[in-house]
């Protein structure tokens, strides 16, 4: 059974024992939504290790091979599964890291005048991907109408161990504000 988060909870995900993970991302919105999961790898200083630990549609692995987006859904949210998924290998990250930030971002959403608040049913999911069991679950229930983006969770260094943090942190910025602010280079 997994672990229903709440915003700004956290879990234990890893110790020895597990080193792949499964981010589902999935949300409900209507066919003109385009919705990117990214990923920034954080060192100690909360900014990318450098530009190419931002994972996104276009940069779909990691330097070190931990993380591996698994490609843009361009016409998400309309079934029941994961509308963009995330593979991390926890044994593989890079020393450096000490925090893999999960976000979304609506595609060119101020020129289609859209927010999450259009959204709904999104969530972040949490996946053992040796027994394909579910660990941890956050529902993003808050009203975001005038978000564009939201970070949904991070995945963090605590000793030896890996946790997990809900989030549901929404920000009026589109995917290259979120790259600024995590130290990604926008051209």
């Amino acid at each position: 059974m997994a672990i229903q988060l709440v915003k700004n909870a956290s879990a234990t995900i890893a110790s020895n024992s597990l080193n792949n993970v499964l981010i589902g991302l999935g949300w409900r919105a209507g066919n003109s939504f385009d919705l990117d999961a990214c990923v920034f790898m954080l060192s100690n200083n909360g900014r990318v290790v450098s530009d190419d630990y931002f994972i996104f549609f276009n940069q779909m692995q990691s330097p070190d091979g931990a993380v591996r987006h698994q490609g843009d859904n361009l016409v998400g949210g309309t079934g029941q599964n994961d509308d963009e998924q995330i593979h991390i290998d926890l044994s593989r990250v890079n020393q450096q890291v000490e925090k893999i930030v999960i976000a979304v971002s609506i595609y060119d959403a101020r020129t289609r005048g859209q927010n999450f608040g259009q959204i709904r049913s999104a969530y972040c999911r949490l996946v053992d991907q040796g027994s394909n069991e579910e660990l941890m679950y956050f529902d993003l229930s808050e009203d975001y109408s005038y978000e564009i983006s939201v970070v949904m969770g991070e995945i963090y260094r605590s000793g030896r161990d890996w946790h997990f943090r809900a989030l549901g942190e929404g920000y009026q910025e589109e995917i290259d504000g979120l790259c600024r602010r995590y130290g990604v280079t926008v051209n």
